[in-house]
């Protein structure tokens, strides 16, 4: 049977991740808190916020900011877009 979460971002009883997304306090909320829907949906918005803005994930600054990023996306609130960015429809 898959497990169940009431999903902080999509506000509704999800399928959960499989795991823990990484180690640690933070990995083991979100593995609690957050469905898989809307953990797919934060990665896609990583990859184009990595991509669109360059960041390098080398560095501690564009890490932070992801990171501060990926808790607005996941609680439900406003994050960064790219600007001009249109996806493919």
């Amino acid at each position: 049977m898959t497990r169940t979460v009431l999903c902080t971002r999509l506000k509704e009883e999800l399928p959960g991740l499989a795991a823990p997304p990484f180690p640690g306090p933070r990995g083991q909320e979100i593995f609690e808190t957050v469905s898989d829907k809307a953990w797919q949906e934060w990665s896609d918005l990583q990859t184009m916020l990595i991509n669109e803005k360059h960041l390098n994930m080398m560095d501690k600054e564009a890490r932070k900011y992801l990171n501060t990023q990926r808790d607005l996306f996941l609680e439900g609130s406003e994050v960064d877009r790219a600007e001009g960015y249109v996806p493919n429809t």
